[in-house]
């Protein structure tokens, strides 16, 4: 998807960032959440690939495994932006689910 933004900053200190969320069916239909990641938005002019390795919040317990799984409401961040800090995601249980790849056209 094309997206055109303009930036400007004296330091890339919080260099803003592009996260994303992949959402798809499950077995049941349920739309559910297939991954989250987040990746720097280059500085420098030019073409850019990145690929971002995606993740899933994961159930703790057993029990809440089966509980997300039967309903159909797998855990899920509810602010976007636990994704893009990091704060307080040391102790987010997660998995690896696959990669996404961007292409950056900086000007």
């Amino acid at each position: 998807f094309p997206i055109d933004i303009t930036f400007k900053s004296t330091n890339p200190f919080g260099w803003p960032q592009i996260v994303v969320s992949v959402y798809g069916p499950d077995f049941f239909g349920n739309d559910v959440v297939r991954g989250y990641g987040a990746v720097h938005v280059p500085f420098t002019p030019g073409r850019h690939t990145r690929t971002i390795a995606m993740f899933v919040p994961e159930s703790t317990s057993i029990l809440q495994k089966f509980t997300s799984w039967f309903t159909g409401r797998r855990p899920e961040f509810t602010d976007p932006r636990v994704v893009a800090q990091g704060e307080g995601r040391e102790v987010t249980r997660v998995r690896s689910q696959g990669f996404v790849t961007i292409s950056f056209n900086v000007m």
